[in-house]
Order: C-alpha cells, then sequence, then structure tokens
C-alpha cells in the first residue's frame, strides 16, 4: 500500500483493508468507502459550502452475523475516527424518555475524550517520564539545602552540592539501567475525591450541559496518600501523574467534539424493531416516538453533552437491521430520507464460511491455534477438515436458524471442547489434526438429532 495516511486513502484501498477482515458483501465495502472518502472530500471544500455537504447516511440490511457491525467498526478504526454502535431497540424499553436518544451523542463524545487525552499522553509521555525520574531521585537522595549565607558554609554548601550531583548523576544511571526496579520506595499519590452524589428527576447530570465532576475536583482540595511500592510501579505511577498534569483538557474536549462533529460514525443497530407496520396503535406508536426522537439528531441538532454543545449536521450514521418482519420503507418518510444510501448484504454460503474460517488476519482457525499454542499445542486444520467445519455451519444454519458466521463459533467450540478441557491435564502431544473423520466423529450425532442442534449448536 502506497505511504499515506488513514485519513487520505482512497475508496479502493479502503475496501482492500476491509477485506483483510469481512469475507464478501463487495456492495456494503463500496458505499462505506465512499462514504469515508465523501468526509476528507468535504474539508477540501471552500468553507462556504463545506456547511452544506451533508453525509450520505447508509443502512445495510441483510440477515444477522453476515459482517454489518464488522464492517462499521473496521471503517471507523481505519478513519482513527470516534466510533460508537447503538441499538434502536433498546430506546423502546419501558421507562423510555425521547431525551435518552442523545446519549449516543454524549457516548460519542465521551470515547472521542478517551481517544484524543491518549494521543496526548503519548505526545507527552518522554517528558512525563523524565519529570517522573526526576521526583523518583529526589526522594532516593533529597536535593541539598542552603544554609545561611556565611563565607564558610557557602565553600562547605558548594561542596556538598557538587557530591549531591556525582551522586545523583550515579544513582540516574543505576535508575535508567533498571538496576532499582525492584527497590522500595514510599512517595505521595494524588487521590480521587469521591463524590457519591444522587441525581434526582428525570435529568441526569449530562443533560444539563455540566461536568460535575471536572467542577468539585476544582472546589475540593486534592488528597495526597503515602504509597510504599517498588521503583518499577512508582514510575509507572508517577508518570501518568505527570502526564496528565502536562495535558491541557480544555484542547483535549475542544478537539475530541471537532472530531465528532466531522469525523464521528455512529452505528444504529436493529433500526428493523423500530419500523413500525403502520398500524397506528399498541407497540407501534412507541416505535414510531422512537423514530421522530431520532430524526432531529441524524437531520442535525445541537446536543448538550458535559463538554459543551456539540453539532450532529455532519455525523456520519449507519444503520443496520435484517427486515425481515418490516422494510426499510415502514420507517416513517422523513427518516428514510436521511438514509439515502441502502445496501443489501447477502447471506453467507459455504464456500465464505471455508474463506472467514482460513482469510482473515483475525481468523476462528489462527484464534484458536494461538490460544492452545500457549499450551505447547498445535491445531493441524486439514483442508477436507475445514470444508467439513463449512459444511455443517451452512447445513445447521439453514436447518434451524440463520445467525450467519457466529454459527463458526458455536461449531468450533463444540468441535473443540474435549481438546480446550483436556489438554493441560495430559502429556500433550505436539499436533492435534483435525480432519473431515475427526469432525464428523465429534458433530454427526448432534447435527442429526434436529432438537438437540437447536439447543447445542
Amino acid at each position: 500500500m502506497k505511504n499515506k495516511t488513514n485519513h487520505t486513502l482512497t475508496p479502493s484501498e479502503i475496501v482492500i483493508e476491509l477485506d483483510k477482515y469481512i469475507i464478501g458483501q463487495t456492495d456494503a465495502k463500496r458505499a462505506v468507502a465512499i462514504a469515508l472518502r465523501n468526509r476528507w472530500r468535504r474539508q477540501q471544500v471552500a468553507e462556504n459550502l463545506r456547511e452544506e455537504i451533508m453525509p450520505n447516511n447508509i443502512i445495510l440490511i441483510g440477515p444477522t452475523g453476515v459482517g454489518k457491525t464488522e464492517i462499521a467498526r473496521r471503517l471507523a478504526k481505519l478513519a482513527e475516527a470516534p466510533f460508537v454502535k447503538v441499538e434502536a431497540s433498546k430506546f423502546t424499553e419501558v421507562g423510555y424518555v425521547g431525551r435518552d436518544v442523545e446519549s449516543m451523542i454524549r457516548d460519542l463524545v465521551d470515547y472521542a475524550v478517551t481517544l484524543v487525552k491518549s494521543e496526548m499522553t503519548l505526545q507527552v509521555q518522554e517528558k512525563a517520564e523524565n519529570l517522573a525520574e526526576e521526583k523518583i531521585l529526589d526522594i532516593l537522595i533529597p536535593p541539598v539545602r542552603r544554609a545561611a549565607a556565611t563565607e564558610t558554609s557557602e565553600n562547605d554548601d558548594n561542596n556538598e552540592a557538587i557530591q549531591n550531583k556525582k551522586t545523583r548523576e550515579w544513582m540516574r544511571e543505576k535508575l535508567k539501567n533498571g538496576e532499582l526496579d525492584k527497590k522500595l520506595i514510599e512517595f505521595d499519590v494524588n487521590v480521587q475525591n469521591g463524590l457519591g452524589m444522587q441525581v434526582l428527576g428525570p435529568f441526569g447530570i449530562d443533560d444539563l450541559g455540566i461536568n460535575f465532576q471536572e467542577i468539585m475536583g476544582n472546589i475540593m482540595p486534592k488528597k495526597k496518600k503515602k504509597r510504599k511500592t517498588s521503583i518499577s510501579e512508582a514510575r509507572t505511577i508517577i508518570t501518568q501523574e505527570e502526564a496528565q498534569k502536562l495535558i491541557d483538557m480544555e484542547m483535549v474536549q475542544k478537539e475530541a467534539i471537532e472530531r465528532v462533529e466531522n469525523s464521528g460514525i455512529i452505528f444504529i443497530d436493529e433500526i428493523d424493531k423500530v419500523a413500525g407496520g403502520g398500524k397506528g396503535s399498541g407497540p407501534d406508536v412507541s416505535r414510531e416516538g422512537v423514530q421522530r426522537d431520532l430524526l432531529p439528531i441524524v437531520e442535525g441538532s445541537n446536543v448538550n453533552t458535559k463538554y459543551g454543545v456539540v453539532k450532529t449536521d455532519h455525523i456520519l450514521f449507519i444503520a443496520s437491521g435484517a427486515f425481515h418482519v418490516s422494510k426499510p420503507s415502514d420507517l416513517i418518510p422523513e427518516l428514510q430520507g436521511r438514509f439515502p444510501i441502502r445496501v443489501e448484504l447477502k447471506s453467507l454460503t459455504q464456500d465464505d464460511f471455508i474463506k472467514i474460517l482460513t482469510t482473515p488476519e483475525n481468523a476462528l482457525l489462527k484464534q484458536y491455534n494461538a490460544l492452545l499454542e500457549t499450551e505447547g499445542v498445535k491445531l493441524e486444520f486439514t483442508t477436507d477438515g475445514i470444508r467439513e467445519i463449512a459444511r455443517i455451519a451452512s447445513e445447521v444454519n439453514e436447518q434451524v436458524e440463520n445467525i450467519g458466521a457466529r454459527r463458526l463459533h458455536t461449531i468450533l467450540t463444540t468441535l473443540l471442547d474435549e481438546t480446550l478441557f483436556n489438554v493441560p491435564d495430559k502429556l500433550p502431544t505436539s499436533t492435534i489434526k483435525i480432519n473431515a473423520k475427526f469432525v464428523k466423529h465429534k458433530l454427526d450425532s448432534i447435527v442429526k438429532d434436529r432438537d438437540l442442534s437447536k439447543f447445542i449448536l
């Protein structure tokens, strides 16, 4: 791949990156790749027109386990963008109030603040480590305090200061080399004030747009307590404290809000659960209520958060649903208009399962191999063994319930159950071969018994 930052990847390069983790679903990958590239294009447009360019929100339609969530999650990681996943159905629960829909924006801002804070911590890490080193040296060899000024005492002070400096440098070398890591040291650490406050009524602190913890933290004096640990652990604790002091939290919050507004991604799962059938009574009223509360956020509105007001106009919304019972046209027209791009994801075939098991960088077989290698055991999956696992997964999906690639998890867990249980207690053979015969022996009886397979697979 060309030497580019993640922000300037072309759509074809984005698809190549997504291919490393998700099998098939080319149409969906193309749609999200274009949406991501459009965000970069928008940033290059003249400012007067930039505000007018709205994101093309997407609805991913397809059964469970075909890669809808994974596409959105990997896209956000690729874009290094703030990302949250919410279930639309949670907004229809008992006790639901419309204001709760805004919580997705607050969650997104919280995530962005954490993201920016960790980036800024890395930038000041070296300086924080140096400050921590000085603090530890101050504890080990306290600096010389000057006495009242007389000629004799001044000479003594100078000699002592020179000697102190030499000892300090000698100790610094030992500290850098890790020779003092196990030595115990006592030092002061900051203790956070526990604010056990109950907020009454339907409003939360976030609804008021107040960072209550920060306000109280500034009012209440910081407590310190003595702590005794090894120098190695003390260095980590003091470095963290020094890094926090070096970070400008105002800048962090400003940058986080800017990222949310311009590159935030919200994945709304199970959108089909709030698509009513148009009956106009019962639970459909509640569903339509959720859609009407979602509408202003997707359209663009201002949401109060504890870090400031966030404009949602340019956040990218990716919705998904199986749409078995309802269809996208059952959503209220205004909301449909806010999701102009519809992509249907295909059900996974037996060949797709074979690729899912072996091709991605995080493939299931690689994961199980890595787990058992910790016990000194290697799993060897033969070609016919892999094909048999894929065949069984495909067959069970057809007979019981189609849960897509998630079926592979249940199949592999059942297949390797005995191996995973027995390996630590027995003298393990270095390699366990898993071929078609092994798979049939373990799973055939369960697959053939329809009632049993419903419970186990």
